[in-house]
């Protein structure tokens, strides 16, 4: 029987990996150490129960053939529009990033926007199957109410689709997708792994993509450790006219280095990428790792301090901010 998946560098046929060189993720077998340091060790810093978003965001009416605007609806979430185009990356949602209604992460902040209140989406991306990235709940409202084109990793298209999500295109790193004249997708590498269940581990791809528009290039990483391979993308795709970076779910560096980016990696990504400006996310939303909830951006400005980068070439969002970062 044929393998389902292409072999290369970072596939045998049937399950993912990170390609050699790089670092690969922690197995399940590393959780009770953590868990251990932070309920007995105390290490780690308690977030507070909630966090309001300041205001609901003002969406643009309409948006110039040659820009583009972008709303931080929360963690990876962002609001793309174009013009006639509207382009939702890793869509969640819900109150939990978790299996089921009642378990796994809780929500700190809420959406910016809610899902009753999105402007008709085309496009949505999704870079992994981790929870936080691809909330089921959130595809399958979507996928009813929007009927937008989602594009995804190898492994994710038959799983949507055996669960009411359909319209999914699936791409390998470095395949690209046109799903409208005005807009192509290509999938980048990144640093990550995949997994729903201990069971399932990295039985699907992980990524990020690049958006060539009339409005330039916007690159979304999805999730990545610090990757050697940033350089190439930048290189390879053009000049990036816009990147959006994980800063956050960094603490601690032994278990979370090979997957999340620390705000110093962050900046280095930045540069190695060659952006013209970037844009912070993946952060204060759902308590996912150790660090305080304001660590990020603290971090972030020391960082960019530390990198020459001034202060308007990698962004911090609001909750609910909408940024016209692309002007030709």
């Amino acid at each position: 029987m044929n393998p389902p998946f292409p072999v290369s560098d970072h596939c045998d046929g049937r399950r993912f990996f990170n390609p050699a060189g790089q670092q690969q993720a922690r197995s399940f077998s590393a959780l009770p150490k953590w868990w251990y340091q932070r309920l007995f060790l105390g290490q780690g810093t308690r977030w507070p129960a909630s966090v309001p978003v300041p205001a609901e965001p003002r969406l643009p009416v309409e948006v110039p053939a040659d820009q583009v605007a972008v709303t931080f609806i929360g963690h990876s979430t962002f609001l793309l529009q174009f013009s006639g185009l509207n382009v939702l990356t890793d869509p969640i949602f819900s109150s939990r990033a978790g299996p089921f209604s009642w378990t796994g992460p809780k929500r700190v902040r809420p959406p910016a926007l809610s899902l009753e209140h999105l402007p008709r989406i085309d496009v949505v991306l999704v870079s992994h199957n981790h929870y936080d990235h691809l909330d089921l709940p959130s595809l399958r409202w979507l996928a009813q109410a929007h009927r937008p084109l989602i594009i995804t990793t190898l492994g994710n298209k038959a799983w949507l689709e055996t669960r009411g999500v359909g319209n999914v295109a699936e791409l390998d790193w470095w395949q690209s997708h046109r799903s409208k004249p005005e807009l192509e997708v290509v999938c980048t590498p990144a640093q990550h792994f995949a997994a729903r269940w201990p069971w399932n581990r990295c039985k699907t791809l992980w990524g990020g993509f690049v958006l060539k528009t009339a409005a330039g290039r916007i690159y979304f990483a999805g999730d990545s450790g610090f990757l050697g391979g940033f350089k190439e993308i930048g290189s390879r795709l053009g000049t990036l006219d816009l990147a959006l970076i994980p800063i956050g779910a960094y603490e601690p560096r032994w278990f979370m280095e090979s997957v999340h980016m620390n705000p110093d990696e962050a900046v280095r990504a930045h540069l190695a990428l060659g952006a013209r400006q970037s844009i912070g996310m993946h952060f204060g939303t759902f308590q996912l790792t150790d660090e305080a909830i304001d660590a990020p951006p603290q971090a972030l400005a020391a960082a960019r301090l530390a990198h020459a980068v001034a202060g308007t070439d990698f962004v911090v969002p609001d909750f609910g901010e909408t940024r016209w970062p692309v002007r030709h």
